[in-house]
This record gives C-alpha cells, sequence and structure tokens, in this order.
C-alpha cells in the first residue's frame, strides 16, 4: 500500500516537472526574441521587427554624412593593348555613403593577355579613407583576342576624411602580367599584389 503511494507521489513530482518544462519551452522564444532585440545580438530579430512595424523598410545608415559632398574622378591608364576606361568621369557622393562605377576593359592584342590594375590616389592622405568593398583590381584577368569586359568597382568613402578633401582622383593603372610593373600616376612607385607575376 505504502509502495502504491509511493508510487502515487513520484508520478504527481514527474507531471508537475513536465510541465514546468513544457511551460519553460513555450516561454523561451517570446523571451529569447525580448532578450536579443534589447541586447541587439540578433540581427533578424531586428530585422523582422523593421519589416513588420515599418512598412518593409530598412533601417537608415547613420554612417552617411550628408552635410559633405565630395566629387570622386576616375582615371585609367593601359600599359600595353589594352582599351581601359571608366564608364564615367566622376561621381559626387557622401562621405559614408557605397557607391558604384563600372569599368570596361577590352583586349586589343591578337592573343590572349593577362592583367592586373594597380590603384593610386590623389591626393595620398585620401588612401586610407578609401574603402574599396570589391574592385576588379583585386585579382588578375585573362582576356581572349577581342574580348571585352565589364567589372565594377564599389567603394565607400571614409567620414573621418579631412574636411579639407573635397576632391579624390582614383587612378588604375592597368599593366601586363608577366611585364615590368609600371610605375603609377603621380610618381610613385608600387608594388603589383602578391601573384602578380603569374599568369591567371
Amino acid at each position: 500500500m505504502n509502495l502504491a503511494r509511493e508510487n502515487v507521489k513520484m508520478v504527481g513530482k514527474l507531471a508537475v516537472v513536465v510541465a514546468g518544462m513544457f511551460g519553460f519551452g513555450y516561454a523561451l522564444v517570446p523571451m529569447y526574441k525580448a532578450i536579443c532585440e534589447f541586447t541587439g545580438i540578433n540581427v533578424l530579430a531586428i530585422g523582422e521587427r523593421n519589416i513588420t512595424g515599418l512598412g518593409n523598410t530598412l533601417p537608415a545608415n547613420t554612417q552617411v554624412d550628408t552635410s559633405r559632398t565630395i566629387t570622386v574622378e576616375f582615371d585609367a591608364n593601359a600599359r600595353g593593348p589594352w582599351s581601359f576606361k571608366p564608364a564615367v568621369r566622376s561621381l559626387q557622393v557622401h562621405p559614408g555613403e557605397l557607391a558604384t562605377v563600372m569599368y570596361e576593359f577590352r583586349n586589343e592584342q591578337n592573343r590572349r593577355m593577362s592583367a592586373q590594375a594597380i590603384p593610386s590616389y590623389a591626393p595620398r592622405q585620401a588612401a586610407s579613407h578609401f574603402n574599396k568593398l570589391q574592385c576588379f583590381c583585386f585579382n588578375q584577368y585573362t582576356l581572349d583576342p577581342g574580348e571585352k569586359k565589364q567589372w565594377p568597382v564599389v567603394f565607400v568613402i571614409d567620414p573621418k576624411l579631412s574636411k579639407d578633401v573635397s576632391t579624390i582622383t582614383l587612378s588604375y593603372t592597368f599593366f601586363e602580367v608577366g611585364s615590368k610593373t609600371p610605375p603609377v600616376p603621380g610618381g610613385t612607385t608600387a608594388q603589383a599584389p602578391a601573384g602578380a607575376g603569374a599568369g591567371a
């Protein structure tokens, strides 16, 4: 009789534990979302809140300095039988604003060629504030005779750039891999990126 009573008590205790675990698991999801939104750890939770509460609008980029406008000029120099030019000669951007410019390449030689570009900046102080997120200068490219390609440069200018700078010139020198690396515009010799001495 005592054994049956103990079994009933044990079953009751287990039932309470199971109910508690179920309740905790049920409450865990909203608790997790609340904690993540409060701490800002879970980007997905924040994005969900923005989408459901603000009519599918994305949060504004607070890093853009709309009080300043910088003119970015694009220069292209080819060392060898290449046609190499930017789609536009200049853009006006705000510091912190994401911008993209396309460059066009064409192999004018009657043979397959590999090449790579080296960037330079004017004024020089702009170099450390000109952040390229995507650039054809990161890689070597091989083009067949007469082949034409377009590649982008995606960049952001750091808002910490001195306010004295209102114009930046981004210059590229495009040269054949395996040839002597040419000096970059401005008279400063640049070293070719690692691996530039081998064909792509």
